[in-house]
């Protein structure tokens, strides 16, 4: 078994840069990544017949330059306006959706944004009726304020 895996460590490299790689999709900070280019360097060098402390070698030196070349060049140029993106529920601040169940006055009611439902309650005491076309104004944890668009 040792003799099987020393013959194809090659595999185990390419194995943990596709590994790294589906982690980096989760994290998206370009740091992982650095950690599979280093393993695919590694798994050059063991398909070339390197032995396995040169191979670990090859994997340090090579994930430490990736980290400290391409990664900053990386967060340079694919994280350019990070500053101004808004995510998650903030993102919806500003946007138009459409009243699916009838928002009571004083009460709640759902609203349909790009396909999602969101509990919503109306800025004022009025009641706002299915179908109405609505801007969302406030947030306060997933429940979002709306107001009517006067068309």
């Amino acid at each position: 078994m040792i003799d099987f895996l020393s013959q194809h460590l090659w595999q185990m490299w390419a194995v943990i840069a596709v590994l790294c790689l589906i982690l980096e999709l989760t994290a998206g900070d370009f740091f992982i990544i650095c950690f599979s280019i280093g393993a695919v360097f590694a798994a050059v060098c063991a398909a070339l017949g390197g032995g396995f402390y040169v191979q670990l070698t090859v994997f340090a030196v090579l994930t430490l330059v990736s980290l400290f070349l391409v990664r900053p060049f990386a967060l340079r140029y694919l994280h350019r306006n990070d500053e101004q993106r808004v995510s998650n529920a903030d993102a919806l601040l500003g946007r138009q959706g459409r009243v699916v169940e009838a928002i009571e006055k004083d009460g709640f009611g759902y609203v349909a944004i790009d396909g999602d439902l969101w509990k919503a309650v109306v800025n004022g005491s009025e009641a706002v009726p299915v179908g109405t076309i609505v801007r969302v104004i406030g947030r306060e944890s997933t429940i979002i304020t709306v107001e009517r668009i006067n068309n």
